[in-house]
């Protein structure tokens, strides 16, 4: 593994920590918005080890019982392990301020994706300075609750 990669991934697990820091240190009293979007935890199966896996995301576009995450990782080359594990088992569980429910994922498809990509980046700006640092069409996926 690249250098370049071993500091982002670790960037990636630092800023995680600190977020999940600030939500146990506040008593779940803030950390749920972040940059004016609202912030989840999302709970995989890891598809190799079969560990249960969480990671702090936003959520740019999001609705009653369903919520729309970018597999951004920050405008890196790869795809993030949260994804990976998504493809392999879509059926995961999102924590949104202290509830957490059973959901359903897919990567959107090119007409779905079309239609969120402007609501994303009219969220966030920084998802379209994201897919312009890198090659890889960046993935974008659609929680419904189950």
């Amino acid at each position: 593994m690249r250098t370049s990669n071993r500091l982002s991934d670790l960037g990636m697990k630092l800023m995680n920590g600190v977020h999940r820091a600030i939500l146990a240190v506040s008593g779940g009293r803030l950390g749920w918005t972040l940059g004016g979007m609202p912030s989840l935890e999302l709970h995989t199966t890891g598809r190799v080890s079969g560990i249960r896996r969480s990671t702090m995301l936003t959520a740019p576009v999001h609705s009653k019982g369903r919520w729309v995450i970018v597999a951004s990782k920050g405008g890196d080359d790869r795809d993030p392990l949260w994804y990976r594990n998504l493809q392999a088992n879509p059926d995961a569980e999102l924590t949104v301020r202290g509830r957490t429910v059973p959901v359903h994922t897919h990567t959107a498809d090119a007409a779905e994706k079309a239609e969120l990509w402007p609501q994303i980046v009219a969220a966030n700006s920084r998802y379209a300075e994201y897919q312009t640092k890198t090659t890889r069409d960046i993935p974008v996926v659609i929680c419904e609750e189950r």
